[in-house]
């Protein structure tokens, strides 16, 4: 049983991580912005719920993002433990969370937080680069497709996404630590949270996560 949670800014490398450790764990990745979209597709009572505050371009309230995600621990899929991403947000957002898992008799076993500088980060972001097709991703210096701006996979023409700008990344990252930094204290406080250095390559970050998990 693994109940794990990643924390980390935009570029921070917690999406490839996020993939191997459901992998070697065999746990789903359990996201808010999943969630929602199936709530929305399947129009549930909480998807329609939620559908006045997306329509209206408004945030979903802490509230009804808890009742989503507290159904989304019941499926069968989450029994053997689970990948928080992208939840919480902030630290209301934690304090119900606690709340939900004691009420159920469980609580998260690890919490990890990837710790990458600034201007890493941005260099990051303002050179990925996806492929519209089949959504390959690259990065202009760290992983770059073989012929320059080609996808290797289907030969279409890559694209930077609108929020892969350095003037977005910028912004993304002054939210993150606004609303989400908080965090880290709060998962430190607890016992609970395992920083690790994000700049020392995604297999090096895997043996330090398994290492911890074992």
């Amino acid at each position: 049983m693994a109940r794990l949670m990643l924390l980390g800014p935009p570029g921070s490398g917690k999406g490839t991580q996020a993939g191997r450790i459901v992998r070697a764990y065999k746990i789903p990745v359990v996201a808010t912005g999943d969630i929602l979209r199936k709530h929305l597709a399947e129009q549930t009572p909480l998807g329609l719920k939620a559908k006045e505050y997306v329509d209206s371009g408004r945030l979903v309230p802490d509230d009804l993002m808890i009742a989503l995600m507290a159904d989304r621990l019941t499926w069968d899929d989450t029994k053997n433990g689970y990948l928080l991403d992208g939840f919480p947000r902030t630290i209301p957002q934690a304090e119900a969370l606690d709340k939900l898992l004691s009420e159920e008799g469980t609580a998260l076993d690890k919490v990890f937080y990837l710790k990458v500088p600034r201007e890493m980060l941005i260099m990051r972001i303002a050179g990925r680069r996806v492929c519209p097709a089949c959504g390959s991703t690259y990065h202009v210096t760290g992983s770059p497709p073989k012929q320059a701006n080609v996808c290797d996979a289907c030969g279409s023409t890559l694209i930077q996404r609108s929020d892969d700008d350095a003037a977005t990344a910028e912004y993304r990252i002054d939210v993150y630590n606004a609303q989400t930094m908080p965090l880290v204290a709060y998962y430190r406080d607890r016992g609970l949270l395992a920083e690790l250095d994000g700049t020392i390559g995604a297999d090096n970050l895997q043996k330090q996560i398994s290492g911890i998990l074992g």
